[in-house]
């Protein structure tokens, strides 16, 4: 499976068959989504910055509740959770999308605003790539990320929603998060895609891939 960062919390996810993803497409945040095909759209909760469904081309279909779904050779599991620390009386439901295609599983974990219970962990299961949001106020903060990323033992975590330039949300900036995870441990990949196949050579590794521009 290849995945390719395209800001925030939305990334392409194609597979092995064709089939492709595209999850929390945004809008009003600053910058300019880059163009994206995609026959399916994710949707973790329904707020502008994550629900921007004209964001891509080609959508045949949108999945925003939790259920297991079969696409393109693609298992999709959506498991609940919740946007806050008060079991969503602030932001609501949050919904976590498995991906696995070939024994290889990406977790994205939309805007998880809690912190590790047993009912999702157990729920979400085995995890190779963890895509977590890391820049707090309106979701978990770097420690949370990073407790998220202990609980679920991923073989990789790949950052998401932070501040970077041109970004107009009041969230931190992505070395906040690299501090808090040591900088030793991060590889800063020289593009914004990279394949799955790639992951078990990080083992252990935060990967930070670069983020696609808008063309």
């Amino acid at each position: 499976m290849k995945i390719e960062y395209l800001g925030h919390s939305c990334f392409l996810l194609q597979a092995k068959s064709g089939a492709r993803f595209l999850t929390d497409p945004y809008d009003g945040i600053g910058y300019p989504m880059p163009r994206a095909d995609a026959e399916c759209v994710l949707c973790t909760h329904g707020h502008f910055d994550h629900h921007n469904l004209a964001g891509g081309r080609g959508v045949r279909e949108v999945i925003e509740k939790s259920g297991s779904y079969e696409r393109g050779g693609v298992s999709i599991c959506a498991v609940d959770c919740f946007h806050d620390d008060v079991r969503g009386a602030k932001r609501g439901k949050n919904v976590v999308f498995i991906l696995e295609e070939g024994g290889v599983r990406v977790c994205h974990m939309g805007d998880i605003g809690e912190l590790p219970r047993r009912d999702p962990i157990a729920a979400i299961g085995r995890v190779d790539v963890l895509l977590v949001p890391v820049g707090g106020t309106y979701t978990v903060d770097a420690e949370g990320a990073l407790a998220w990323a202990e609980a679920l033992r991923p073989l990789v975590t790949v950052p998401m929603h932070y501040c970077c330039e041109d970004c107009s949300l009041d969230i931190a900036p992505l070395r906040a998060f690299v501090q808090a995870a040591g900088e030793a441990r991060c590889v800063f990949l020289p593009s914004a895609s990279f394949d799955a196949s790639e992951v078990p050579a990080w083992a252990g590794k935060v990967v930070i891939p670069q983020r696609a521009k808008h063309v």
